[in-house]
């Protein structure tokens, strides 16, 4: 019964304090900490012992350490003569394993009795693990003054390193504080300290353990002198991982090197960005082929009024235009558009939502991969609808952005204009997928992997799981991603960096810029070959400011960061998943014949496209001044020319930006007319409710009425129900005075075209 209680005697395990929360580096470089439970500085177990501590401690607690089998007879017969002698206890005969043994315990009271049982209990010790662990029990475990407990926290609190960095000098000190923790307080005791500390370096040196230089040296150096903070370079990485690791030590992906340099760009934008009183920003920056996090600044160093403690890369925000390229590189890939077909950018209300462009103009027809450049929102909300807005959310399920959990219903058309909410992790995650495709393709000879759009990876023992290749792609087609990203290249920089692309040295980056409405969030994502960083700017209680936005506020950011990565290629381009075509030049639809045309690749699904509708064959004078035909012209004097038409509206706004547009030219006056002229509402929009405003003075003013007409010297007539109320001609603005009510608008030319629009006239 004495052998199996002595067996069992030693608790397993023995120690049950709790712990700090530690992370760091895959190098064992420190990241940040958080306090045990109990209020005290207490470090997960060492897994080794600093070789300079461990001579320390045995030369000054137990230099028979490895000769005894738990506790030494000699130390105890003579600590127990001196005591009796002065009738208390001034001396300890405890060996380092009797010591752990009484720091598991909880240091009761100093009796004969409780050092046999830690004797006893020591023996057991002894037997049951190794000297190496009993070291490294007690260099957890032993006490350092204040709330410091063991080796690893002492080493950063007094020194503000890592232990095994430690100096002679600065292992000998730590080694004598267990045996009186006191000592260190600051400002106190530095004589006494001092003296012990020099006491055991000379032990050292007679041992022959260092020599007498390193011993002069030692001796001259310095005691501590105030408490370092730990480091917190990833404050709240350390506050995530907390969550389900609370007590452990955490290895990481993080680079420590590149998470500083973050640290330092964040903390100078944080100063520029205050004086607008915007307070937060997240940054995230990911290896796209280990998908590992690389750098996480979850917020900046602001204070507790602003929110310093959310954890912005995990807060739902409006997505504003960051997932715009989800829908290009979705529709080129159905082929339905190619990259550079001409969509439409011209004042649209669809089922009583109106779209807005930024600048709040108006392209009339711009190229979808210069629409997407420029972020415009009307053309990205045509496009949706023309895709489908429930088949573009069915599709989103794969990218698993967590935040975007309703229906298409709820979200509407404005899902793709930041009707949405998401999360910097989500959206980064979905690019990497994007870059990791290209990659993957490229890297297997034109294979894909069914799980490229997979959760990054923090925790350094953990890798991805990109699941099985397969020629089926995951989600879209490499050529469509491809596509996407090189129209995401050809975004217009932030000031400074305007010439990009005439330094060799200059990095080539696919990046989307969002703002949401209100400008309450900024964000900017740039993807390269190798790396994904994500920006995230604004305030953490939705409180927007003028001025913020993707392009101002987050862009410069996010070069910034991408200046402190290496370079990489570009994507090379996937030819297996692309085919070269002829567009025609203008339009960049598939060429029908009738166009100036050029070689373009497009995704081998880019093939099924309709042909070009905007140039038709028109048949001219020899002077190409008119339109003529067999009616007035004979026939072999006829010149024959494709002419670039857009439809009227389009062509209005088409033609303030486009100085070479060539509207189409009038028939001739004695020729007979094949088709009509054409004509269109820009203001009202149909079925829109119109406010009659009111001038300084109390009286109403008019709303002004306004067409496009194919041919401006036509003269147009117009009507409000019915009652005739003026002509134009050139220029065709028409400012009326209606009552409030319903009143249908009609407009006629001479050569009887007829337009009608029905309006609602508010009083104000």
């Amino acid at each position: 019964m004495i052998l199996l209680w002595y067996y069992f005697s030693l608790p397993k395990p023995l120690f049950q304090d709790p712990a700090a929360t530690v992370i760091e580096t895959r190098k064992g470089e420190l990241l940040g900490a958080k306090i045990a439970k109990d209020g005290q500085w207490r470090f997960p177990e060492t897994d080794s012992v600093p070789q300079k501590f461990r001579r320390c401690i045995i030369a000054f607690e137990d230099q028979q350490f490895y000769r005894h089998f738990g506790f030494n007879p000699v130390t105890m017969v003579a600590a127990i003569r001196e005591n009796f002698k002065e009738g208390k206890i001034v001396r300890g005969g405890s060996t380092i394993t009797q010591q752990v043994i009484r720091l598991a315990r909880k240091g009761k009271k100093r009796t004969y009795f409780e050092k046999l049982k830690e004797l006893i209990l020591a023996t057991r010790l002894e037997l049951g693990t190794s000297k190496e662990n009993i070291l490294k029990l007690y260099a957890s475990h032993a006490p350092f003054g204040g709330n410091v407990v063991g080796i690893d926290m002492a080493a950063w609190r007094y020194f503000g390193l890592p232990a095994y960095q430690l100096s002679w000098a600065e292992s000998a000190t730590l080694a004598i504080l267990p045996n009186a923790p006191a000592l260190i307080y600051p400002g106190k005791n530095q004589l006494q300290l001092l003296n012990k500390r020099n006491r055991l370096l000379k032990i050292l040196l007679e041992q022959e353990t260092i020599d007498s230089l390193t011993y002069e040296l030692s001796v001259s150096e310095a005691l501590p002198q105030k408490p370092y903070r730990l480091p917190q370079t990833a404050q709240h990485l350390l506050d995530r991982l907390s969550i389900d690791h609370h007590g452990e030590r955490i290895q990481t992906t993080i680079n420590v090197v590149l998470q500083k340099q973050v640290n330092r760009v964040v903390q100078q934008q944080y100063e520029i960005l205050r004086q607008n009183e915007v307070y937060n920003m997240a940054v995230l920056v990911l290896d796209v082929d280990t998908r590992e996090v690389l750098s996480y600044v979850g917020n900046t160093p602001t204070d507790k009024i602003h929110q310093k403690d959310v954890d912005i890369i995990q807060a739902a925000r409006s997505t504003g235009s960051t997932l715009k390229p989800l829908l290009y590189a979705a529709m080129m890939d159905k082929g339905e558009l190619l990259p550079e077909q001409l969509v439409s950018d011209i004042p649209t209300v669809i089922a009583g939502y109106n779209p807005r462009n930024f600048d709040e103009s108006y392209s009339g027809a711009v190229s979808a991969n210069r629409a997407l450049a420029r972020s415009l929102n009307v053309p990205a909300v045509r496009l949706l609808q023309q895709y489908g807005l429930q088949r573009f959310r069915d599709e989103m399920n794969a990218f698993h952005i967590k935040d975007v959990k309703y229906g298409a219903d709820h979200y509407g058309l404005s899902l793709i204009v930041g009707g949405a909410e998401g999360n910097l992790w989500d959206l980064c995650k979905t690019y990497a997928g994007f870059a990791g495709t290209l990659n993957h393709y490229q890297d297997t000879s034109s294979e894909y992997f069914t799980q490229e759009f997979t959760e990054p990876i923090i925790l350094a023992d953990k890798s991805v799981d990109f699941g099985k290749k397969s020629n089926q792609k995951p989600v879209f087609g490499a050529g469509s991603i491809w596509l996407t990203f090189e129209a995401m290249k050809k975004v217009n920089r932030p000031e400074g960096d305007e010439a990009w692309e005439f330094y060799d040295s200059s990095k080539q980056i696919a990046w989307k810029t969002g703002t949401s409405f209100g400008n309450r969030d900024a964000w900017a994502i740039g993807v390269s070959k190798k790396h994904v960083v994500g920006i995230w700017i604004g305030n953490a209680d939705g409180e927007g400011r003028p001025e913020l936005t993707g392009l101002n506020s987050a862009a410069p950011v996010l070069f910034d960061v991408f200046n402190l990565l290496p370079n990489s290629e570009w994507f090379p381009a996937p030819y297996d998943d692309l085919i070269e075509m002829t567009v025609c030049t203008k339009s960049g639809f598939l060429a029908a014949g009738q166009c100036p045309v050029k070689q373009l690749y497009v995704p081998v699904s880019g093939t099924r496209t309709k042909p070009c509708p905007y140039h038709q064959l028109v048949h001219l004078d020899a002077a190409k001044q008119y339109r003529v035909n067999s009616s007035c012209e004979p026939v072999p004097n006829i010149v024959h020319e494709s002419w670039f038409v857009l439809p009227p509206l389009q062509e209005y706004f088409f033609k303030t930006n486009n100085a070479d547009y060539r509207s189409l030219p009038p028939y001739r006056s004695d020729c007979v007319k094949e088709t009509q002229e054409r004509m269109d509402f820009i203001f009202p929009k149909a079925n829109s409710s119109v406010y009659l405003p009111k001038r300084f003075d109390g009286t109403t003013n008019e709303v002004v009425l306004k067409i496009a007409h194919t041919n401006p010297e036509t003269r147009v007539f117009w009507y409000i129900d019915d009652q005739f109320v003026g002509v134009t001609k050139q220029f065709h603005e028409m400012p009326v005075l209606p009552s409030p009510g319903a009143h249908i608008i009609t407009v006629l030319d001479e050569k009887g075209n007829e337009l009608k629009r029905r309006i609602t006239i508010k009083a104000p």
